[in-house]
């Protein structure tokens, strides 16, 4: 977590010049095309009906057989959009922006109404916890690509973004660690295109989730979801949370391009046809950081410079009788070399780490019709992650000494395929099967300082495989009612355990613009390869992987919920959640407080047995305003006690306990005078968090100066508490329109006033003090792209 701090005070700000508009005075507008399907059985609906809502003159259009409707010369700026067919349900899409570089392409689906045509009364529905995902029914949010951008402090990065939400915390530090409801971060499941991947964050490690910037860049999405507990039957080896990313399409009929400078990098992205009229398409985007450019050009020079790059790109091609191909693949590489200095002496050098990580997925997908109401849906990826760190101290001689060497990593190739039938429109059904397998190897060595020799203590080579398969089956007996249950089924090749894992859940909207939620589910996740790996030490030195055979952590999750759709704009939801943890791996030692509970990244030292327990119970409320009339806001507060034990039985707070948490997000757009070729919008969004302290061991001073590491009072496990944080993110941006051009200024500041809280202490080895991880500083943002 101190790289994170690390990589983020590396701060600097760019200037850039506005391009000048070479065309010439007209109205401006933008083209608004896409595809309507059935839900459940994706097949294109013919005749819907799309228009654009209070239009003057009116514009709008009707889907043809392959679904597909196309609507010319809409104005620029934002519009809503009404989607309606004889037989199925209204779908209103509120304020989407319309911009002069990008044409808007739309995948929508409708779900099919249960009331006879001639009955149907058709209502409009915004609320955002109604996903595309049929299957979940709670605990679960969507959010598009504009959200992305527009949230205060997100730098335009799906994971900082989500920190928004109800039940879900960050690190204060800067790291992109998820916390959902009192959980490890480690709980969370990364899914790109419907395939759980490797941890997508550059500067990350082996069984961590987090890392300080995400490889995946905004620009690159689609409409996505993330889940926060009872998850459908399809989503396996989670525990608290699943991050479900889906790539847009790129323009199959036009090629645009996007280009923008900033302090987290300089990208391009571009997407288009391969050929006119024939349906592929491709996306591509890739990002370098931009201080490593001004660093090899000599123009910073300063210790510390973070350097990464990615790749991520999407290849859509659609065939006449084996359905749709969708290759994707991401594709990150990072590195730092961090130094610390003596405070009363700079020009001391106390240590030296040079950090590198990698990571990347390459996969395929095909979505196969297999009638009117049957398609199958297979994938096939590869994925490879690692890390490796090597860390120096002065020798008595000022000689740069090696201490450290470790190298995590992992190869890992994964099959899925998954049958959807649509019985009719009350029953649909889902039968899916995956497998994983993983190759790995994992060491570490240290220097030990009393004999001067090198110890060996992590050399794994190795392979481990798991398997999933799941049935869900939706009903809707009546129009307001809906259920799903199902079951998801795994192991792993490590042991003989098979985990049978029942879910359900159910929404009811017992009046038009309420409903009530619940849902129930056993999750399991099979811990990190370090863990089950871990070469353990016993009493004669000798080490052994004693750890093999632990069986997955497990949570029975339970949730109700309440929503209201207080007016045609404003949202609330409620709702309650337990969560009890059980099958736990903790220390098999009498006495120990230990617990992979806490755990989040790294080996484990400790010979585990799965008899720790823990519960998460909270209450978590939204109030949402959607963006209308120029403006928004998102109110959130979440009350939430997360508690575990070990073997010496005592009940504490998890390091994830924090209590409590709250957001209020505001923004507002003002269009500026227009002067015929060129529309000019000033955005202000801000963000306001208040969180509980992270809870922390206090450190043992003693054998902490014994061992020259951070030592803590086990005895008194997570008792101490860190500071609450307090920070205000703003983010002012201005976008110029102009004939088949797009720009945007913007400058998005983390941390407005600069609070320092105090996250947790750590013993300093080089300098013999305890120190505090501090709370990520002021850091402002300045990007400028451009559309065209």
């Amino acid at each position: 977590m101190a790289r994170s701090s690390r990589i983020f005070t590396c701060i600097f700000f760019l200037s850039l010049m506005l391009l000048p508009s070479l065309v010439r005075a007209q109205t401006l507008t933008q083209t608004v095309r896409g595809k309507v399907t059935d839900q459940d059985s994706r097949m294109p609906l013919l005749g819907v009906n799309v228009v654009i809502v209070g239009s003057q003159p009116f514009l709008g259009g009707s889907s043809n057989e392959q679904g597909q409707f196309r609507i010319e010369n809409v104005p620029v700026g934002r519009i809503t959009v009404k989607i309606s067919y004889l037989g199925y349900e209204e779908k209103l899409l509120s304020n989407l922006l319309i911009t002069t570089g990008k044409e808007t392409v739309l995948e929508l689906e409708l779900q099919e109404s249960l009331i006879g045509m001639d009955e149907v009364v058709i209502r409009a529905d915004q609320n955002k916890s109604r996903i595309t995902n049929e299957m979940a029914l709670v605990s679960a949010r969507g959010f598009t690509v504009e959200e992305t951008k527009r949230y205060a402090g997100s730098f335009n990065d799906p994971a900082r973004m989500v920190s928004g939400y109800a039940g879900v915390t960050g690190d204060a530090s800067g790291d992109n660690a998820i916390i959902v409801r009192g959980n490890s971060p480690k709980g969370i499941q990364w899914r790109l295109e419907g395939i759980d991947i490797p941890n997508p964050n550059h500067f990350s490690d082996e069984g961590a989730t987090g890392g300080p910037i995400n490889a995946l860049n905004s620009i690159m999405l689609a409409d996505s979801e993330f889940y926060t507990g009872a998850f459908a039957p399809e989503f396996g080896n989670a525990l608290s949370g699943v991050f479900d990313m889906r790539l847009r399409k790129g323009n199959n009929e036009e090629r645009e391009y996007s280009a923008s400078i900033g302090i987290l990098g300089t990208e391009a992205t571009m997407e288009g046809p391969f050929k006119k009229g024939g349906g592929s398409s491709y996306l591509l985007n890739y990002r370098y950081s931009t201080l490593t450019m001004l660093n090899d050009l000599g123009l910073v020079n300063f210790g510390g410079i973070p350097k990464y790059q990615d790749l991520s790109f999407k290849v859509h091609v659609p065939t006449k009788f084996i359905g749709t191909f969708s290759l994707f693949g991401l594709g990150g590489k990072s590195s730092i070399v961090e130094e610390e200095f003596a405070e009363e002496e700079e020009d001391r050098l106390l240590e030296k780490g040079d950090y590198k990580a990698n990571m990347g997925v390459l996969g395929i997908t095909q979505y196969w019709p297999l009638g009117s109401k049957t398609f199958l849906q297979n994938s096939v990826s590869l994925s490879q992650n690692g890390s490796g760190f090597q860390g120096y101290e002065p020798n008595d001689q000022d000689v740069l000494e090696e201490l450290y060497d470790s190298r995590l990593d992992k190869n890992t190739i994964k099959g899925a395929s998954t049958l959807n039938h649509k019985i009719n429109a009350r029953h649909n059904l889902q039968i899916g099967f995956i497998y994983t397998h993983h190759y790995f190897n994992f060491y570490n060595q240290y220097l030990d300082k009393e004999t001067q020799e090198f110890v060996i203590d992590q050399n794994n080579r190795g392979e481990a495989g798991h398997y999933q398969s799941f049935i869900s089956w939706k009903y809707r007996p009546l129009e307001k009612l809906s259920f799903v249950s199902g079951v998801h089924v795994h192991g792993t090749t490590l042991n003989s355990d098979l985990y049978i894992e029942p879910r359900a859940s159910m929404r009811l909207a017992f009046k038009p613009k309420q409903a009530f939620t619940a849902g129930f589910g056993i999750h399991g996740k099979m811990e990190s390869l370090t863990n089950y790996f871990s070469i353990i030490p016993d009493e004669t030195g000798t080490g052994a992987m004693l750890n093999r055979n632990i069986g997955f952590s497990k949570a029975i999750h339970y949730v109700t919920g309440y929503e209201n759709q207080l007016g045609d704009n404003l949202y609330f939801k409620a709702e309650v959640y337990y969560q009890r943890l059980y099958n736990i791996p903790i220390e098999n030692r009498e006495g120990s407080s230990y617990s992979l509970i806490n755990q989040a990244d790294w080996f484990t030292d400790r010979i585990l047995v799965n008899r720790g327990t823990g519960r998460n119970l909270g209450l978590e409320l939204t109030l949402e305003r959607y963006f209308t009339d120029s403006y928004y806001f998102l109110a959130t507060a979440s009350l939430y006690d997360s508690k575990y034990e070990g073997m010496d039985g005592i009940e504490r707070n998890t390091m994830f306990n924090g209590n409590y948490a709250g957001n209020l997000l505001l923004g507002k757009e003002f269009k500026l005078k227009t002067e015929g070729e060129k529309k000019k919008v000033i955005g202000i969004n801000s963000k306001v968090t208040l969180s509980g302290g992270r809870r922390f061991t206090p450190i043992n001073m003693e054998e902490s100066l014994a061992k020259g590491k951070t030592i803590g009072f086990e005895d008194r496990a997570f008792s101490g508490r860190g500071d609450d944080v307090f920070f205000i993110n703003m983010a002012v941006s201005y976008r110029i329109d102009r004939y088949r051009t797009s720009q945007e200024l913007k400058l998005d500041i983390q941390n407005l006033t600069n609070h320092a809280a105090k996250i947790a202490p750590y013993y300093n080895d080089t300098t013999g003090e305890v120190k505090y991880l501090t709370q990520l500083s002021l850091l402002p943002v300045l990007m400028y792209t451009v559309h065209f």
